[in-house]
């Protein structure tokens, strides 16, 4: 287990290494000069290039990116002789522990360090864990709702075996994969917050948290997260569904099931310990697929219903070109998809025993 975790673990670095690659020459050769963003249009040429040297913009970009892959990793090294390379270690601003110094230079252990913010001038990382959450549980939410209605009604039309059930879930699935988030979502709002208003209690927008009109504070409104989960757990709901479907089918003609009726087991046991245990591997892969995509695609129905969450953030960002926010918000998307990934191997072991960690 050990070994595959940390093999695991490596080849999700590379992925990582990659992506903060790839992201980084993006959003350097886009237009936009972040120190006049900061300042405003009308501030003077002295100006713009101190902010610019903060930044270390007046840099080549090789000396950029060494710079930044210097500033998300935990491990980094500095010159302690040289003050503007250690601005972002002031004790007053951020938290870091030498480990060894070797001439002008020092090793440190710190956080990653993802800037600061163009516009708010606020850390990227305290933006993106104050609107982590929300998404977290959006994604969540919805991700559970697919799994537990789909898993139940896949189940439900592969026993019934019944031609029209089966040609329906075909038609469900094809219809909610190819209906995308942001129309679903306005729909969504217009019947069931707008129409139905009265009857549902539901509002068109709002987030998790909420202020209340009396001024007694802020207060959880969990009513605000149901149409948001619902829009977006349409997409893996039909897929879930169709995948339990199919492969409930396939797995019910296997000899082992026929083994286990033959011993003199219930119907409900051969389902539940045999039949199905086996067949959810193909939705666990998909499951785990879509919960990291819905962290990345909430960005359409966040802003529609107004979940504070990492896709308004998003919004937020490429209406201002603030690339620091932007940056952090696709590392931390990455960083989740591939700790999701090396969850669901486990989860294949543990499913499937024909699956070795070690393999």
């Amino acid at each position: 287990m050990l070994k595959f975790l940390i093999r695991r673990f490596w080849y999700g670095l590379w992925v990582l290494f990659g992506v903060v690659t790839v992201v980084f020459f993006l959003f350097t050769v886009l237009p936009g000069d972040p120190a006049r963003m900061m300042l405003g249009q009308r501030a003077d040429i002295s100006s713009v290039e101190a902010i610019q040297r903060e930044l270390g913009l007046d840099r080549p970009v090789h000396q950029q990116y060494l710079h930044y892959l210097n500033d998300i990793s935990p491990l980094s090294v500095h010159r302690h002789s040289a003050r503007e390379s250690l601005i972002f270690l002031d004790p007053e601003t951020y938290s870091y522990s030498r480990l060894a110094t070797i001439g002008e230079y020092t090793m440190v252990l710190k956080k990653p360090y993802l800037r600061r913010s163009y516009q708010s001038d606020r850390g990227v990382m305290d933006i993106l864990w104050t609107a982590f959450p929300n998404t977290l549980l959006l994604a969540a939410l919805s991700i559970v709702f697919a799994m537990l209605l789909g898993i139940a009604l896949g189940t439900y039309i592969a026993l019934k075996r019944k031609p029209w059930l089966s040609r329906g879930t075909l038609v469900f699935s094809v219809l909610g994969m190819s209906l995308p988030s942001f129309f679903a979502a306005i729909i969504i709002a217009w019947i069931f917050a707008y129409l139905l208003g009265d009857i549902t209690g539901l509002s068109m927008t709002g987030s998790l948290w909420e202020v209340d009109d009396f001024g007694r504070g802020e207060y959880i409104a969990w009513q605000n997260i149901i149409l948001p989960a619902i829009t977006l757990g349409i997409r893996p709901l039909a897929i879930v569904t169709e995948l339990t479907r199919s492969s409930l089918n396939h797995v019910m003609a296997q000899d082992f099931i026929r083994t286990a009726r033959a011993k003199g087991l219930s119907e409900f046991r051969v389902i539940t310990r045999h039949a199905l245990k086996n067949a959810l591997n193909p939705v666990i892969t998909a499951v785990s697929g879509w919960f990291a995509s819905l962290m990345a695609g909430a960005v359409f129905v966040e802003y529609v219903f107004d979940w504070k969450g990492i896709g308004v953030v998003i919004v937020e960002a490429l209406e201002y070109y603030d690339f620091p926010v932007l940056m952090g918000a696709v590392l931390l998307i990455s960083v989740m998809l591939v700790l999701i990934n090396i969850v669901v191997d486990m989860v294949y072991a543990v499913l499937d025993p024909r699956v070795r960690l070690s393999g």
